[in-house]
């Protein structure tokens, strides 16, 4: 099977480097992405918002031969469920990463902007439970991997308008979270709660960890990918 990895806000391709060896050893065909925009300053960057990072994640999908699993990691689960919006047919499944599939005209988040652009703000800006997992020599090896972010991407609404997308099979690996907290939880959530109760067939799974577990507990996540594909 082909499977997109599409990392979150500040990171690239690489972020998966350490996932993918399970990936292929149980004979999946993997392409992590980089999307446009990451890193560049804002006199190049300006004019990138979401719709341009989905746009290039269908694209990678377009170039594939037949159906993929595509994947995204918390920011980039907006941008794997506007994939999955733009080609359900194309789509086998999607597995969000310690993130929920978004309604539309919703963003993902607002940061600081710096020079124009998003830049990362730091282990230490995210609260404990997102990090806790994450060693000094994890927090060292892996904050100047980071990029910054175009200034739209994150405020960006998605647009979604294609109901398909919910006939296809989502799973939800969520760090902290079984499906009944998060049932409980996300039932608060308005739209989100509306969205995610859509789906004919979503699952949530907790891994375990905090809210990077490629970093923390990166074969353990390959394992939970390679379970729901085999779904």
């Amino acid at each position: 099977m082909d499977i997109i990895l599409i990392p979150g806000l500040w990171l690239d391709a690489s972020s998966w480097d350490d996932v993918i060896p399970t990936l292929e050893r149980a004979g999946h065909r993997v392409h992590p992405l980089t999307l446009p925009g990451l890193g560049a300053p804002a006199s190049e960057s300006a004019e990138i918002g979401i719709a341009d990072w989905v746009d290039d994640a269908t694209r990678a999908l377009d170039s594939l031969p037949g159906e993929a699993v595509v994947v995204g990691h918390s920011g980039g689960g907006n941008v794997a469920w506007g994939v999955a919006d733009a080609r359900p047919e194309r789509v086998r499944r999607v597995i969000f990463v310690d993130t929920v599939p978004p309604p539309s005209s919703n963003g993902i988040s607002e940061f600081e902007l710096v020079d124009g652009v998003v830049p990362f703000p730091g282990w230490d800006f995210f609260p404990d439970e997102d990090v806790s997992d994450l060693d000094e020599e994890t927090r060292s090896r892996t904050a100047p991997l980071t990029h910054s972010v175009p200034a739209r991407v994150p405020t960006d609404e998605i647009v979604l308008t294609d109901s398909a997308r919910y006939r296809i099979p989502v799973t939800l690996l969520m760090g902290g979270l079984d499906q009944e907290t998060f049932e409980g939880m996300i039932d608060q959530w308005g739209p989100y709660a509306d969205e995610y109760h859509a789906i004919d067939d979503a699952e949530v799974v907790k891994v375990g960890s905090g809210h990077w577990p490629q970093f923390s507990v990166p074969e353990k996540l390959g394992e939970l990918i390679n379970a729901a594909i085999a779904r």
